[in-house]
């Protein structure tokens, strides 16, 4: 069903930061972006850089999801049938039609969630990555394996992965395209049909890649989008899904998963994160402020695998502090459609609240505001500024809890093991990064740290980026993987099929008990003289 075109207009403050015509492109690529069908209610998306509404979207409920489920089922049975290749091939000529019309995505990611362009591209990269691996590598992961049989020779067996249906997506606000559609490409290569659920405040972009999808070769009515109420929709999709991905809080996922353990589902998660970053004495300062920057405030902070606490070895603290006030004082906050601004919007009053509330607290309780901690109306309604605390101790709210803003604590430290121990000393486990000279002994340390990727000299992205190897949290920040073969295999059954030649395992009726254990017994012990067996 189209958005509704009598509604849906781009607002005149939007052609104020583009242009007129440029506006009124943008109005039609609104228009054209598809939803699942939907009779009755509408709900606005409004963009958080104007405070405009930019589209009028159905408000699904109960009903369409159940709907959407069936149009899924009814087109996977002959997809699951195509052969991998195939597949993916879908995915190489989506990846190509994504870099050649990126401008279009780069706008909408935009709008709706006020981020910098550069983070918006950040955004193309990872779903064009995502996609070329996959293309490329999943006929490979997906293949029939062989595997021991039971008695060399007799026996054969093969493993295979069977696609499990229709899997279900509940993505979140901060990356509308990466979140929307990449975890739903592995998916749907390995066989399966999809139902995603995008928040309410940014479905436009994850809209959009549907529509790409389609356009490169997916087949009409895999892969459904429904909108609306996050509980109303989000819960209906984990009463029909055949495996969940969930993307966002801690507090939802263990709600979730409790639901999908009643209904005995698979499902993954990537959750909370409060994660930190280690500068050791031999870093090179720069660099490791430059990486502190990008890592913590780039999408406004808004990031599960962003920076929030940095530890800092004396020898460098009072230097690297300095540096690190110098340059966030420099980044540049806009909310223009153009390669400008350092520094985007927050999505919502509700996120720039719980910002300035740990700010707050952490400033009554004795903390220090080193950089930023304003709010900034006059770029737009709800911008504030890249903010950097120190002294924070435990009783402040932020040092424990996730703030997901542009909120920075930064720790000094004397010795390594205190290091490695304060970072671990926290309930979630998601993204680390060590900012060091020697690399070897970098990995070393890595190893000791509590979280699913830990990146050298980089914040997030070159864990991230490496889509060959698993992404994902441990402790409270989530269970299963995405990227990887990890990435590709959880989204199916695998099944083994073994067959027997000439003498088989289990004895005939009537065949004497004690001889055959003797001879089975024999047998054993020639097995465990065979290497590989």
């Amino acid at each position: 069903m189209a958005v509704d075109t009598t509604s849906t207009a781009i607002p005149d403050p939007t052609a104020l930061l583009v242009g007129e015509e440029r506006a009124q492109q943008i109005a039609r690529l609104v228009r054209r972006v598809r939803v699942a069908e939907a009779d009755g209610e509408r709900f606005e998306v409004r963009s958080p850089v104007t405070g405009e509404r930019v589209a009028l979207l159905p408000a699904c409920e109960e009903g369409d999801v159940e709907a959407a489920m069936r149009r899924s089922r009814s087109a996977q049975a002959e997809w699951a049938r195509w052969p991998a290749r195939r597949r993916a091939r879908v995915l190489l000529r989506f990846h190509e039609l994504l870099l050649s019309r990126q401008r279009e995505v780069l706008d909408l990611i935009q709008l709706e969630s006020g981020k910098s362009r550069l983070n918006a591209f950040e955004e193309v990269m990872a779903t064009a990555t995502t996609a070329r691996y996959y293309g490329k590598h999943a006929p490979a992961h997906l293949r029939v394996r062989r595997r021991s049989g039971a008695i060399p020779v007799l026996t054969r067996a093969h493993e295979h992965h069977v696609p499990v249906g229709v899997c279900g997506f509940i993505t979140p606000w901060n990356y509308p395209l990466t979140m929307g559609v990449t975890d739903a490409l592995a998916a749907l290569i390995a066989g399966n049909g999809v139902v995603v659920k995008p928040d309410a405040q940014t479905p436009l972009s994850a809209l959009w890649g549907y529509e790409l999808l389609e356009q490169a070769g997916l087949p009409p009515g895999l892969a459904q989008v429904v909108t609306g109420d996050g509980p109303l929709v989000g819960g209906a999709i984990v009463e029909r899904a055949d495996f969940l991905m969930f993307t966002g809080s801690t507090a939802t996922g263990r709600k979730l998963a409790a639901r999908c353990g009643e209904r005995l589902i698979g499902c993954s998660m990537e959750l909370g994160g409060k994660n930190a970053m280690l500068v050791l004495p031999d870093a090179g300062l720069e660099r490791a402020v430059s990486g502190t920057v990008s890592g913590a405030f780039g999408n406004a902070g808004q990031l599960c695998i962003a920076m929030e606490r940095i530890y800092v070895h004396r020898s460098l603290y009072d230097g690297y502090l300095k540096r690190l006030a110098e340059q966030v004082g420099k980044l540049r906050l806009g909310g223009d459609l153009d390669w400008n601004a350092d520094v985007g919007s927050m999505i919502s009053r509700k996120q720039v609240e719980a910002t300035i509330a740990h700010l707050d607290d952490a400033v009554a309780k004795g903390a220090s505001v080193v950089a930023g901690g304003r709010a900034r109306p006059d770029v737009g309604p709800l911008f504030f500024e890249p903010t950097v605390l120190t002294g924070v101790t435990p009783e402040m709210d932020c040092h424990a809890n996730e703030t997901f803003g542009p909120l920075l604590e930064v720790y000094r430290y004397d010795d390594i093991d205190e290091a490695i121990e304060r970072i671990n000393d926290s309930a979630y486990g998601l993204n680390a990064s060590i900012y060091a000279g020697k690399i070897a002994a970098a990995r070393a340390l890595a190893t000791r740290i509590k979280a699913g990727t830990v990146n050298i000299n980089e914040p997030y992205a070159a864990a991230f980026g490496s889509i060959d190897a698993p992404m994902g949290g441990m402790k409270q920040s989530g269970m299963g993987r995405r990227h990887g073969g990890h990435g590709i295999l959880k989204y199916t059954e695998p099944q083994t099929v073994a067959s027997q030649r000439l003498l088989p395992l289990t004895p005939d009726a009537g065949t004497p008990a004690a001889p055959y254990a003797a001879v089975m017994t024999q047998g054993l012990r020639l097995l465990r003289l065979i290497p590989r067996v």
